[in-house]
């Protein structure tokens, strides 16, 4: 059992349990912590994290993403796209029909680009979309115009590849990302569903639905707090 306590009590975030939600993706508790070097974020859900993927078809257009996401109060420009772009979110994701992390062999069979179906980390932009199902899109950005943080895979949208290694254990989701200056930055926990647009059109990667939202609202109303 995955269980915050101490101090980062006062700042986490609790979300009742739900019955119509998936328990693999219902959150219970989220939090996150901080150094002078590094923030930790943390999920608590009513199943076994990361038991359930999308089902692989086969092909790119039209992949479905499943993810854990961690919605915050920083400017995207602190990890390397354009400022005051849109909310910039830490995602835990699993795609089995395709690779978006080619620096890093996330399964360690030699070969770097045939791991999406693993759970891995990003650093993403979202913003408003009503052209999909749940409202927001990863930002569409046009590689060489718009900034991109250099693990970035150079795909039209603002994600990056970190390469920080999370850890599902249990009902637990945790990962550590390196961050100077973390303490009380505001947060939220989400958990959704993704897909790619069925004819490589714009937007391209649509959030589609959304399972739980920790605060209900996106308020961002946790905070991180400093070890």
């Amino acid at each position: 059992m995955f269980l915050l306590t101490g101090s980062l009590a006062a700042h986490e975030i609790e979300s009742a349990a739900d019955a119509a939600i998936e328990p693999a993706f219902d959150i219970r508790r989220a939090g996150a912590t901080a150094t002078d070097r590094l923030m930790t974020f943390s999920m608590e859900l009513a199943g076994e994290a990361g038991s359930i993927k999308p089902a692989a078809t086969g092909d790119l257009p039209g992949a479905g993403v499943a993810a854990y996401v961690w919605p915050t109060g920083l400017d995207p420009a602190t990890v390397g796209f354009d400022k005051a772009s849109g909310i910039l979110a830490l995602a835990i994701t699993a795609h089995p029909d395709f690779d978006d992390t080619p620096l890093f062999d996330e399964n360690a069979d030699g070969d770097p680009a045939n791991d999406g179906a693993d759970w891995h980390s990003h650093w993403v932009v979202l913003e408003k979309a009503e052209a999909c199902g749940a409202g927001y899109k990863v930002r569409d950005v046009s590689p060489g115009v718009d900034a991109l943080p250099s693990t970035a895979p150079m795909l039209p949208i603002a994600l990056d590849s970190p390469g920080m290694s999370p850890r599902l254990d249990g009902n637990a989701v945790r990962i550590t990302v390196p961050m100077a200056n973390g303490a009380d930055v505001a947060f939220d926990a989400v958990t959704a569903e993704l897909r790619v647009h069925p004819q490589g059109k714009m937007p391209l990667l649509c959030v589609t639905g959304v399972h739980d939202i920790a605060s209900g609202d996106l308020s961002l109303p946790g905070r991180v707090i400093a070890e």
